[in-house]
């Protein structure tokens, strides 16, 4: 069992499905999924059940949190079906669980905690437009947006990481899947039979320009410059 607790995924309301085949830009040399395509992969279909929700404009969503468990990860060429559906909700936050399966057994559970921003002010808010398409999923579920992850200590190894101007994203800051590379990087040849848990937090958001990345056990951290933690991560083998 993987010590990384998500909430089952709905069983009622709206579900959004996509599907997708695993191309040469999201794998490693010997065909595994890297660990940044399946993030990415998780905001793309997140986004598409937004516009398809017809939400667009409405909010611009920032993403909290995210927990990945994979089981079996995806393969060069093999075709997933993802689904996406919100799990919870909270005062200033919705949790989106996602399932993707593979014809080959890629086996990928994810959930995200995403806070929607007024486009004009970006400031957290929450609309009835939101309430209105994702309540019924959540099912009166209740989450909350306060992260849970320890600072970094004082001995953790570090070493040289960098945000380019290509992590950037529409919302000017380093997109989240972009910290997942430097998981991915840990990972070196993880096969993709091994399971694998993940989980990872963003406290502050960041910019091009020199980083580094902590290391202390299965914790992880990305810290600026200045010493700002902009993303922190928990890793588990043997999910």
């Amino acid at each position: 069992m993987t010590a990384l607790e998500i909430a089952p995924f709905p069983t009622a309301g709206r579900v959004h499905r996509a599907a997708l085949r695993v191309g040469p830009g999201a794998t490693t040399p010997p065909g595994r999924a890297r660990l940044d395509a399946v993030v990415d992969w998780l905001q793309q279909v997140a986004y598409e059940d937004v516009v398809d929700a017809g939400l667009e404009g409405e909010s611009l969503w920032v993403v909290r949190r995210t927990q990945v468990v994979a089981r079996r990860f995806p393969v060069f060429g093999e075709r997933l079906e993802l689904r996406t559906a919100a799990s919870g909700t909270g005062p200033l936050v919705t949790e989106r669980r996602t399932s993707i399966a593979g014809e080959r057994g890629a086996a990928v559970e994810a959930a995200a905690l995403w806070v929607p921003l007024d486009p004009a002010t970006l400031r957290p808010r929450r609309t009835e437009a939101v309430e209105a398409v994702y309540g019924a999923s959540a099912a009166g579920r209740r989450v909350k947006a306060r992260l849970r992850h320890p600072t970094p200590p004082d001995d953790a190894v570090a070493v040289d990481w960098r945000f380019d101007r290509a992590d950037l994203d529409v919302a000017g800051h380093v997109n989240n899947a972009a910290y997942w590379r430097a998981l991915e990087e840990e990972l070196g040849e993880h096969p993709a039979d091994a399971p694998l848990a993940v989980e990872v937090e963003h406290p502050a958001p960041a910019f091009a320009g020199p980083a580094r990345l902590l290391r202390a056990g299965d914790r992880r951290w990305l810290v600026g410059a200045d010493g700002t933690v902009h993303a922190s991560a928990l890793l588990v083998a043997g999910a």
